[in-house]
């Protein structure tokens, strides 16, 4: 049987101030398309379906589009867990209606020993979901007294593992954050102050693990214990990572075999860096100027209109950051050392930027005259 494993669309996204969810529809009918071309049995979301708790509409009319194409008009089944961004009341509204259209929604923590048997002919395959969840939610349900994300985790998987059905390959689905992962900028933490990890042995029994929570690509502790990445590149420090979904098939008595499919974005996401003139000379020859950018100027001078002279070229400029300004001379002072200098100073350090040469004596005794006559006519009101 072969089963495709996605996580974290974040449907809804919005990246500074920016809806993503054309992108995501865009790559979600590739989706569509890699199972149809690879014969896919049966579709695994392993958490982080939505952006937020709440979701905009337009994301929930994306997310039911995209499980209709699956589940009827293609008669794949999917199995859908919630995240840590997810809400997982509202995501598992109906899920015992859904079911008999073959959408599983595994939300709660009472479902977690009950597997979501696929069957393929004479084929089977038990999948088992852990959902986000906090330990305090499971030492609630639990009655037992675990105390650490790790602690409830393994709690949940041993359930999982003692349910399991014998000579039929198992698949564990949760979303959470293995120990020794490589994270990303745009990943919510699950908790304060780093406490949020959990092992990956507990979960080494099953066949294949399907993994959520972390962005980028990735395999912990064994190679049938994986990541697939988010659906697209959610934050710049993203920018070389290689968004797809991963395919598994499944035979009894037999090894997963593990492949990878690709996901090509709408708009790639890069950072350019370099000088003002030589990041808008590169524009004329640039072949995707409508990518997502963050631009970062070696400039040491002010340049003024920076941003509207760059998105006269490259219309999705994000965000800029100026790193030479802080390399020159006084712009290296702190904050509070800034604000002990005088009016003159600071307005002597602007006309320089801006000018590209310092004042002289005649402007410099000017500009003292003039904050002179502000201060005295201050002291007089």
């Amino acid at each position: 049987m072969r089963l495709l494993h996605t996580s974290d669309w974040h449907l809804g996204r919005q990246f500074h101030n920016v809806s993503l969810l054309d992108d995501q529809r865009f790559v979600l009918q590739q989706l569509l398309d890699i199972v149809e071309q690879d014969a896919v049995d049966a579709v695994i979301v392993a958490g982080d379906v939505y952006d937020r708790a709440i979701p905009p509409a337009e994301a929930v009319t994306l997310l039911n589009e995209t499980l209709y194409s699956l589940c009827v008009e293609r008669k794949v089944p999917v199995v859908m867990i919630s995240g840590n961004h997810d809400s997982a009341q509202r995501l598992g509204f109906g899920s015992g209606l859904m079911a008999g259209a073959g959408l599983h929604l595994i939300s709660q923590l009472d479902q977690v020993a009950e597997p979501v048997m696929l069957r393929k002919g004479d084929e089977s395959v038990a999948v088992f979901g852990v959902p986000y969840c906090t330990p305090e939610l499971v030492r609630d349900f639990s009655g037992e007294d675990v105390r650490s994300f790790d602690a409830a985790h393994t709690w949940l998987v041993d359930q999982a593992a003692a349910a399991r059905p014998q000579a039929v390959p198992a698949v564990l689905v949760s979303h959470c954050f293995v120990a020794g992962g490589e994270a990303s900028e745009s990943e919510r933490p699950l908790s304060v102050g780093g406490a949020d990890t959990v092992r990956w042995e507990p979960m080494k029994g099953f066949d294949y693990v399907a993994l959520g929570h972390l962005h980028s690509p990735q395999w912990r502790g064994a190679e049938h214990l994986r990541y697939s990445g988010s659906l697209l590149k959610y934050s710049f420090s993203e920018v070389s990572q290689r968004k797809g979904v991963v395919l598994v098939d499944l035979e009894a008595g037999k090894p997963a075999r593990i492949s990878e499919r690709p996901l090509q974005p709408r708009r790639d996401m890069r950072v350019l860096e370099g000088a003002f003139s030589d990041v808008l000379a590169q524009a004329e020859t640039d072949e995707a100027p409508d990518d997502y950018l963050l631009i970062r100027l070696t400039d040491k001078h002010a340049i003024l209109d920076t941003l509207a002279q760059l998105r006269e070229h490259y219309p999705n400029v994000l965000h800029l950051e100026k790193p030479g300004l802080y390399e020159a001379g006084e712009a290296r002072l702190s904050s509070r050392e800034q604000l002990k200098r005088s009016e003159i100073d600071l307005f002597a350090d602007f006309y320089q930027q801006v000018q590209g040469e310092p004042m002289t004596e005649e402007q410099q005794a000017a500009l003292a005259k003039a904050v002179s006559d502000l201060h005295r006519a201050e002291a007089e009101q």
